[in-house]
């Protein structure tokens, strides 16, 4: 009779690789809480440097420049908008790799092959988005220096 689970390369977990497969696990846990931390930390600078920005514009209205409240409004909405933004696409990456973490660690200790499954495929999400996020930045950067090259030889002395 056949076996239900057939293996291409026959691999099985052995106690070495069960060992790192835990101490990744442990690390993945601790990146991905103090990531979660540390975007928790930014989301309230954020919001401390928006009111110390408003606070600005009442303390020294006459500093030698012209404040708009309107403009200055609008500025601070932008700026929480934006690192709103900045703060969710760095969040994603980070729960699917507490997501691996914890599963790798439910799965190991519990021998559950479909706990693994799912514990791996959180982790192919995780550089699946990372490599997005990546590729994204590379083609934006691309752009930009198009634009400026463009620019300099629109604008260069003849």
């Amino acid at each position: 009779m056949e076996s239900k689970h057939s293996s291409l390369f026959s691999l099985t977990i052995d106690p070495v690789t069960k060992a790192n497969l835990t101490e990744t696990a442990k690390w993945a846990r601790f990146l991905a809480i103090v990531g979660m931390v540390v975007l928790v930390v930014a989301l309230a600078f954020t919001v401390y440097s928006v009111m110390v920005l408003g606070q600005m514009s009442v303390i020294a209205p006459n500093a030698g420049y012209s404040v708009n409240p309107s403009l200055n409004d609008n500025m601070k909405i932008g700026i929480v908008i934006g690192s709103i933004i900045m703060l969710a696409i760095a969040f994603f990456p980070l729960l699917f790799l507490l997501r691996f973490a914890n599963g790798m660690r439910n799965a190991i200790n519990g021998n559950d092959q479909q706990r693994l499954n799912i514990s791996f495929q959180s982790l192919k999400i995780y550089f699946r988005y990372l490599g997005i996020v990546v590729l994204i930045v590379l083609v934006m950067y691309a752009v930009i220096i198009a634009l400026a090259l463009i620019g300099s030889a629109a604008f260069a002395p003849r």
